[in-house]
């Protein structure tokens, strides 16, 4: 098929739509459906069958620890006293990995099947696909043969310019080609319905995109959660806008409709958390965002298909018409498939909703890896052990980040690493770094044949997959006080369970957390190298480019003056790793957390 442009999109098996109308914001609104349509005096139908995956941030091989758990009714494993699942004589199965999901997918098919993806597909991956920029990934994908995927926050980790490198192929500019050769690029488009160009409010990204499967059209329509700018670096999101996801959806919706596209399916990079440890196939939402779009999408859309989240859940909500609309996620790393069968009516050429019927297919390890995908992951791991399996420096004992809650080993030992690689250019005194990105513990048993206590630069990657810049700017003791107050810790009352988001300190400043306190009241005593900070001091701040650029809701480091950009993290880390070996633990207490 051909590629679709940014103002002519090829509709697969079908003329080709152009969509300059639908830029200029243009385009007919058609009427909106009324309840029950999708079933009134259905005639002859053809079967559809959608098999959909989410979040798999490049993981080809197999997860390991948490990442690779998820509970199933039908699992081989029992989790006897809770630790793992939370819950005492759960089932649960260890799922993922990239030749598993392959042997998975080609049970599941049949001749009427699609597959599709809500986003994150690359992005925060391990270093097998991150140190050749995600091709293998996006290559793997193809081999699969993933049709059309939204674009997910991390998909623009690199820029509007590298995520279009890889649609369209060429060898990275940097780093040049990779030792496949020179990139060709994937057969699959991204899509953003939302994701527009600033200044001339053109796409960025394909809408849409129309697939035509026994006889009848399917629209997919592409949409990244509204909150990427909050949530990716500066760099990676220049350029571009991102817009409500509901309207730029109902936009797109009505000019498909209008160009006689009636069976739509939305693919959203945005989800809901659940109620823990459920079923993968129930639907224990907690709505937030992806139900809200869920509900506010035109009654046209009959399926949402979401990310974002990592969550596993299959749910029914209404449609601004009153009709059922199934409303899906798959969990995350490539741990289950979700399979959405449905029927299209001929006539009408829309879904018949009361046909719909969509679960969860856990991607156990109990069945044979496919060889092909196998053999295909063998390469590249050849192709990457020489980077992966050198030795950067030892550690005494497992360096973990704990339960996440508040200030831990891990954390506090990469902000010490960051804090040393920005002193002597950025005259830094203090870093932060933020718990999100640490994204895996260090430990202390061999992985490998390194030897126990011996750290990698596969494992010091995997703690720190995103290639930031490590940046310093200088802030005032009150913004570092106001930034501080950013820090999120609330309790649940019902359920006792915390959100929080709290930095991470090097070993250079303390400080007061009252999480008894009224937000804006919480921080005291801060201190620098043991001496108190006044509201007038000029401090220089080191962190990571995403933060420096406002994300995790940390917006007054963007207040920042006198910046100066510096290493990669993970360069920063390996060099301390190497510096100080062996590494023992932190101490915590940098912060004293009051709850």
């Amino acid at each position: 098929m051909t590629r679709a442009s940014l103002t002519r999109l090829a509709v697969a098996g079908a003329a080709v739509v152009g969509v300059a109308a639908l830029t200029m914001g243009t385009a007919a609104a058609s009427p909106a459906p009324q309840s029950g349509k999708h079933d009134q005096k259905p005639g002859p139908s053809v079967p559809v069958r959608l098999l959909t995956i989410n979040d798999l941030h490049g993981n080809l091989e197999p997860p390991t620890g948490s990442s690779s758990r998820i509970l199933d009714p039908n699992g081989a494993n029992t989790d006897t006293d809770g630790s793992l699942t939370g819950i005492a004589g759960a089932k649960y199965s260890i799922a993922g990995g990239a030749s598993y999901l392959a042997a998975h997918l080609k049970q599941l098919r049949d001749a009427n099947t699609l597959l599709v993806g809500a986003g994150d597909l690359i992005g925060a991956s391990p270093l097998l696909s991150a140190a050749y920029h995600d091709e293998p990934t996006a290559a793997l994908l193809d081999k699969l043969g993933l049709v059309t995927s939204s674009a997910g926050n991390h998909e623009f980790d690199e820029g509007i310019d590298e995520l279009n490198r890889i649609m369209n192929g060429g060898c990275h500019p940097v780093d040049g080609c990779s030792p496949a050769g020179e990139w060709k690029g994937t057969s699959f488009d991204y899509l953003g319905a939302n994701v527009l160009k600033e200044g001339n409010g053109d796409y960025a990204l394909p809408p849409f995109y129309v697939k035509k499967i026994n006889g009848v059209k399917i629209g997919f329509i592409g949409l990244v959660t509204q909150t990427t700018p909050n949530i990716v670096t500066a760099a990676g999101i220049k350029g571009l806008q991102f817009t409500e996801e509901v309207a730029a959806a109902n936009k797109v919706s009505k000019y498909l409709a209008k160009h006689g596209v009636k069976a739509q399916v939305v693919l959203v990079h945005e989800g809901d958390n659940i109620t823990p440890n459920q079923d993968p196939s129930s639907c224990p939402v907690v709505p937030g965002n992806g139900s809200r779009i869920a509900k506010g999408l035109d009654p046209q859309v009959d399926l949402v298909i979401s990310g974002h989240s990592h969550q596993a859940y299959v749910c029914k909500v209404k449609d601004p018409a009153g009709q059922d609309r199934v409303y899906t996620q798959g969990s995350s790393f490539g741990r289950a498939i979700t399979q959405i069968d449905f029927r299209v009516d001929r006539r009408t050429k829309d879904v018949i909703r009361s046909s719909v019927v969509a679960k969860n297919n856990v991607v156990t390890r109990t069945i044979a890896p496919d060889p092909d995908t196998e053999a295909y992951i063998q390469t590249w791991k050849d192709r990457v052990s020489t980077v992966a399996n050198k030795p950067i420096g030892k550690i005494t004992a497992n360096i973990g980040r704990g339960s996440n809650v508040g200030e831990t080993p891990l954390g506090d030992l990469i902000a010490d690493a960051q804090l040393e690689a920005t002193k002597a250019g950025g005259n830094a005194e203090i870093a932060l770094m933020n718990p999100g990105g640490v994204r895996t513990d260090l430990t202390y048993a061999q992985s490998g044949s390194e030897g126990d206590g011996v750290v990698t630069y596969g494992e010091a990657f995997q703690v720190q997959p995103f290639n930031n810049l490590m940046q310093v700017v200088t802030l005032t003791g009150a913004q570092l006080k106001a930034l501080l107050e950013q820090q999120i810790w609330t309790v649940d009352p019902a359920t006792g369970g915390i959100t929080q988001r709290i930095l991470q300190p090097s070993s250079s400043l303390t400080y007061t957390f009252d999480t008894t306190k009224p937000v804006g009241s919480r921080v005291s005593d801060i201190k620098i190298n043991g001496t108190a900070v006044t509201d007038a001091q000029q401090i220089r701040v080191a962190a990571n480019n995403f933060l420096v650029g406002g994300g995790d809701g940390f917006t007054v480091f963007t207040q920042g003056t006198n910046l100066w950009s510096g290493p990669l993290d993970i360069d920063a880390f390996v060099a301390y790793m190497g510096a100080h070996s062996p590494i023992a633990p932190p101490a915590t207490g940098r912060i004293n957390l009051i709850r």
